[in-house]
Protein backbone atom coordinates (compact mmCIF):
# COMPACT_ATOMS: atom_id res chain seq x y z
CA UNK A 1 0.00 0.00 0.00
CA UNK A 2 1.34 3.42 -0.97
CA UNK A 3 1.91 6.27 1.50
CA UNK A 4 -0.64 8.97 0.69
CA UNK A 5 0.85 12.47 0.67
CA UNK A 6 -0.66 15.97 0.69
CA UNK A 7 1.59 18.82 -0.50
CA UNK A 8 0.99 22.32 0.90
CA UNK A 9 2.82 25.34 -0.52
CA UNK A 10 1.68 28.69 -1.91
CA UNK A 11 3.92 28.32 -4.98
CA UNK A 12 2.27 26.14 -7.60
CA UNK A 13 5.51 25.56 -9.49
CA UNK A 14 7.16 24.18 -6.36
CA UNK A 15 4.19 21.92 -5.61
CA UNK A 16 4.24 20.53 -9.13
CA UNK A 17 7.97 19.99 -8.87
CA UNK A 18 7.55 17.89 -5.72
CA UNK A 19 4.73 15.93 -7.38
CA UNK A 20 6.99 15.14 -10.34
CA UNK A 21 9.85 14.22 -8.01
CA UNK A 22 7.74 11.83 -5.94
CA UNK A 23 6.09 10.23 -8.97
CA UNK A 24 9.10 7.92 -9.31
CA UNK A 25 8.77 6.61 -5.74
CA UNK A 26 7.20 3.17 -5.77
CA UNK A 27 5.54 3.38 -2.37
CA UNK A 28 4.56 7.09 -2.26
CA UNK A 29 1.56 8.73 -3.93
CA UNK A 30 0.65 12.44 -3.93
CA UNK A 31 -3.13 12.48 -3.57
CA UNK A 32 -3.81 16.23 -3.21
CA UNK A 33 -2.36 19.73 -3.04
CA UNK A 34 -3.19 22.89 -1.05
CA UNK A 35 -1.88 26.45 -1.29
CA UNK A 36 -2.18 27.61 2.34
CA UNK A 37 -2.68 26.35 5.86
CA UNK A 38 -6.43 26.83 5.93
CA UNK A 39 -6.92 24.83 2.75
CA UNK A 40 -4.55 22.19 4.12
CA UNK A 41 -6.81 21.59 7.13
CA UNK A 42 -9.82 21.21 4.84
CA UNK A 43 -7.96 18.85 2.49
CA UNK A 44 -6.69 16.68 5.35
CA UNK A 45 -10.28 16.12 6.50
CA UNK A 46 -11.40 15.42 2.93
CA UNK A 47 -8.70 13.13 1.54
CA UNK A 48 -7.17 11.75 4.77
CA UNK A 49 -3.47 11.66 3.82
CA UNK A 50 -0.89 9.66 5.73
CA UNK A 51 1.74 12.42 5.48
CA UNK A 52 1.50 16.19 4.92
CA UNK A 53 4.42 18.11 3.42
CA UNK A 54 3.88 21.76 4.37
CA UNK A 55 5.73 25.07 4.02
CA UNK A 56 5.84 27.66 6.82
CA UNK A 57 5.26 31.12 5.28
CA UNK A 58 1.91 31.09 3.45
CA UNK A 59 -1.14 33.36 3.12
CA UNK A 60 -4.23 33.04 5.34
CA UNK A 61 -2.62 30.54 7.71
CA UNK A 62 1.05 29.65 8.09
CA UNK A 63 2.39 26.12 8.32
CA UNK A 64 3.08 26.20 12.05
CA UNK A 65 -0.48 27.19 12.96
CA UNK A 66 -1.86 24.66 10.47
CA UNK A 67 0.30 21.94 12.00
CA UNK A 68 -1.05 22.71 15.47
CA UNK A 69 -4.65 22.50 14.26
CA UNK A 70 -4.15 19.33 12.23
CA UNK A 71 -2.35 17.61 15.10
CA UNK A 72 -5.06 18.63 17.59
CA UNK A 73 -7.84 17.31 15.36
CA UNK A 74 -6.12 14.38 13.62
CA UNK A 75 -3.00 13.39 15.59
CA UNK A 76 -2.52 10.27 13.49
CA UNK A 77 -1.60 12.38 10.43
CA UNK A 78 2.17 12.78 10.09
CA UNK A 79 3.46 16.25 9.22
CA UNK A 80 6.80 17.23 7.67
CA UNK A 81 7.75 20.89 7.42
CA UNK A 82 9.44 21.52 4.07
CA UNK A 83 10.81 25.05 4.22
CA UNK A 84 13.69 27.32 3.31
CA UNK A 85 13.90 28.62 6.89
CA UNK A 86 16.69 27.52 9.22
CA UNK A 87 16.26 30.19 11.89
CA UNK A 88 16.07 28.77 15.41
CA UNK A 89 12.75 30.45 16.18
CA UNK A 90 11.14 28.70 13.21
CA UNK A 91 12.65 25.39 14.32
CA UNK A 92 11.39 25.94 17.86
CA UNK A 93 7.90 26.82 16.63
CA UNK A 94 7.75 23.79 14.35
CA UNK A 95 8.82 21.34 17.05
CA UNK A 96 6.43 22.85 19.60
CA UNK A 97 3.59 22.59 17.07
CA UNK A 98 4.08 18.82 16.98
CA UNK A 99 5.57 18.31 13.51
CA UNK A 100 7.07 14.87 12.88
CA UNK A 101 9.81 16.07 10.56
CA UNK A 102 11.61 19.16 9.27
CA UNK A 103 13.41 19.38 5.94
CA UNK A 104 14.99 22.31 4.13
CA UNK A 105 13.93 22.85 0.53
CA UNK A 106 17.39 22.14 -0.85
CA UNK A 107 17.15 18.53 0.36
CA UNK A 108 17.81 15.63 -2.00
CA UNK A 109 15.24 13.22 -3.42
CA UNK A 110 16.55 10.46 -1.15
CA UNK A 111 16.27 12.70 1.93
CA UNK A 112 12.69 13.58 1.02
CA UNK A 113 11.56 9.99 0.46
CA UNK A 114 13.47 8.83 3.54
CA UNK A 115 11.74 11.50 5.64
CA UNK A 116 8.30 10.49 4.37
CA UNK A 117 8.92 6.81 5.04
CA UNK A 118 10.45 7.52 8.46
CA UNK A 119 7.58 9.61 9.83
CA UNK A 120 5.04 7.21 8.33
CA UNK A 121 6.78 4.48 10.31
CA UNK A 122 6.42 6.46 13.52
CA UNK A 123 9.88 8.02 13.69
CA UNK A 124 10.93 11.68 13.85
CA UNK A 125 13.04 13.08 11.01
CA UNK A 126 15.20 16.21 11.08
CA UNK A 127 17.63 17.19 8.33
CA UNK A 128 21.24 17.69 9.45
CA UNK A 129 20.94 21.48 9.20
CA UNK A 130 17.92 21.43 11.50
CA UNK A 131 19.57 19.00 13.92
CA UNK A 132 22.54 21.37 14.17
CA UNK A 133 20.19 24.22 15.05
CA UNK A 134 18.48 22.17 17.76
CA UNK A 135 21.80 21.15 19.30
CA UNK A 136 23.06 24.72 19.11
CA UNK A 137 19.92 25.94 20.84
CA UNK A 138 20.46 23.59 23.76
CA UNK A 139 24.17 24.33 24.08
CA UNK A 140 23.99 28.12 23.71
CA UNK A 141 22.60 29.87 26.80
CA UNK A 142 19.98 32.51 26.16
CA UNK A 143 21.16 36.03 26.83
CA UNK A 144 19.17 39.07 27.89
CA UNK A 145 18.26 40.14 24.38
CA UNK A 146 16.90 36.71 23.48
CA UNK A 147 14.69 36.95 26.55
CA UNK A 148 13.41 40.26 25.25
CA UNK A 149 12.57 38.58 21.93
CA UNK A 150 10.66 35.87 23.79
CA UNK A 151 8.34 38.57 25.13
CA UNK A 152 7.01 39.22 21.62
CA UNK A 153 3.62 37.76 20.75
CA UNK A 154 3.44 34.99 18.14
CA UNK A 155 2.19 37.47 15.53
CA UNK A 156 4.95 39.93 16.42
CA UNK A 157 7.56 37.16 16.05
CA UNK A 158 6.10 36.25 12.67
CA UNK A 159 6.29 39.85 11.45
CA UNK A 160 9.74 40.29 13.03
CA UNK A 161 11.09 37.38 10.97
CA UNK A 162 9.42 38.66 7.82
CA UNK A 163 11.22 41.98 8.24
CA UNK A 164 14.52 40.10 8.68
CA UNK A 165 13.81 38.39 5.33
CA UNK A 166 13.68 41.83 3.70
CA UNK A 167 9.93 41.81 3.14
CA UNK A 168 8.21 45.17 2.81
CA UNK A 169 5.15 46.26 4.76
CA UNK A 170 3.04 45.74 1.63
CA UNK A 171 4.34 42.19 1.20
CA UNK A 172 3.53 41.38 4.82
CA UNK A 173 0.03 42.82 4.34
CA UNK A 174 -0.51 40.56 1.32
CA UNK A 175 0.82 37.45 3.07
CA UNK A 176 -1.03 37.86 6.38
CA UNK A 177 -4.19 39.49 5.01
CA UNK A 178 -4.08 42.30 7.57
CA UNK A 179 -4.10 46.08 7.13
CA UNK A 180 -1.08 48.35 6.71
CA UNK A 181 -2.05 50.03 9.97
CA UNK A 182 -2.01 46.66 11.75
CA UNK A 183 1.46 45.82 10.42
CA UNK A 184 2.75 49.23 11.45
CA UNK A 185 1.27 48.80 14.94
CA UNK A 186 2.95 45.40 15.32
CA UNK A 187 6.23 46.85 14.05
CA UNK A 188 6.08 49.70 16.56
CA UNK A 189 5.40 47.22 19.38
CA UNK A 190 8.39 45.15 18.25
CA UNK A 191 10.68 48.17 18.20
CA UNK A 192 9.53 49.30 21.63
CA UNK A 193 9.83 45.87 23.27
CA UNK A 194 13.30 45.29 21.84
CA UNK A 195 14.38 48.91 22.32
CA UNK A 196 15.17 49.34 18.63
CA UNK A 197 14.60 52.22 16.22
CA UNK A 198 14.32 50.87 12.67
CA UNK A 199 13.94 47.85 10.38
CA UNK A 200 17.71 47.83 9.97
CA UNK A 201 18.03 47.49 13.74
CA UNK A 202 15.67 44.50 13.61
CA UNK A 203 17.96 42.74 11.16
CA UNK A 204 21.06 43.57 13.22
CA UNK A 205 19.35 42.31 16.37
CA UNK A 206 18.36 39.05 14.66
CA UNK A 207 21.89 38.46 13.38
CA UNK A 208 23.53 39.31 16.70
CA UNK A 209 21.28 36.90 18.63
CA UNK A 210 21.46 34.03 16.16
CA UNK A 211 17.82 34.29 15.07
CA UNK A 212 18.94 34.44 11.43
CA UNK A 213 22.16 33.62 9.65
CA UNK A 214 23.91 34.99 6.59
CA UNK A 215 24.27 32.45 3.78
Amino acid sequence: MKIKVLIVDDHQLFREGVVTLLSSAENIEVIAQAEDGQEAIEKVKLVKPDVVLIDIAMPRMNGIDATKKIKSQMPEVKIIILSMHLEKEYVKGVLEAGADGYLVKNCTYLQLTDAIQSVYGGKKYLSQDITDQVISGYLSPADAKELEYDKLSEREKEIFLMFTEGRSTREIVDILFISVQKVNTHKQNILEKLQLKSTADIVKYALKNGLIHLD
